[in-house]
């Protein structure tokens, strides 16, 4: 499956940590839940995030051969300061210029471990990209802001979503996974607003031995259909399904189904 360009990736890292610095800096209640992760507040997702892309900053510029502990990374906690609007603003910003430079720098190629049996640095390009462009979404509703992204991209996260659930079924099955498999059902999804080159339709089939998918327009069990964006953030469980910007057609149960048992592990 063809991936976008390395510096695509990195721009997009750069332009979403834009985007989140915004949300902090909106005036927001950096205390409030965030609905679609309720087991943190605002600013602790912003953390979680920044201090992710400070983690892969540390993996690449080391050319890790291993994991990294969380716990060695600068600031990787975010500053000393608690509910300080602006110093988070500023550490995320300083974050983003560090991982960005250190993706440019390195190249898509140069080897760096990773835990989905890609070990360079583009995958972490990949990889970054999707986490704060689905984060985002996360920090915009506890907002009650608008959200939006690039068409490339929703579309490359949906694929990247299905790729690494298709990994870690194959490498590490648990019984979620397992529970997923099974002849005959099959689930269709269909961006209703790209335009047809971008071809923004896949299909996920269920076997007894692997999920298998592929872009394209075919009949299944269940369809999901609507804008891009949305179908996007109902596929990654951050809008739900009887949202009016959706159509669930075919067997809904399936599609629930799937979303609660599809996962990273």
């Amino acid at each position: 499956m063809m991936t976008l360009e390395h510096d695509r990736y990195c721009d997009e890292i750069a332009h979403q940590v834009g985007q989140l610095r915004t949300v902090v800096t909106s005036g927001a209640d950096l205390s409030a839940t965030v609905p679609t992760c309720p087991e943190w507040s605002l600013e602790q997702l912003v953390r979680h995030t920044g201090g992710a892309l400070r983690w892969v900053d540390m993996l690449v510029r080391t050319r890790a051969e291993g994991d990294v502990d969380e716990e060695a990374v600068p600031l990787g906690g975010g500053p000393d300061v608690q509910g300080d609007a602006a110093a988070l603003d500023a550490w995320l910003a300083e974050t983003g210029e560090l991982v960005v430079g250190a993706l440019r720098e390195a190249g898509p190629d140069t080897a760096v471990w990773a835990w989905a049996g890609i070990h360079t640095s583009g995958f972490w390009a990949r990889r970054m990209a999707h986490e704060i462009t689905v984060h985002r979404a996360d920090a915009t509703l506890a907002a009650g802001l608008p959200y939006e992204v690039a068409a490339d991209i929703a579309a490359d996260a949906i694929d990247e979503w299905l790729q690494i659930v298709e990994f870690v079924q194959r490498t590490e099955p648990h019984d979620a996974a397992v529970e997923l498999r099974g002849p005959g059902r099959s689930i269709h999804l269909h961006a209703t607003d790209t335009a047809p080159e971008l071809n923004a339709e896949w299909l996920v089939e269920l076997t007894e031995d692997v999920l298998v998918w592929r872009r394209g327009h075919e009949k299944a069990t269940v369809a999901l259909r609507g804008p891009l964006t949305d179908v996007m953030l109902a596929f990654y469980r951050r809008l739900p399904l009887d949202s009016s910007r959706l159509e669930v057609l075919g067997d809904r149960e399936l599609l629930e189904f799937w979303l609660e048992r599809a996962t990273f592990g």
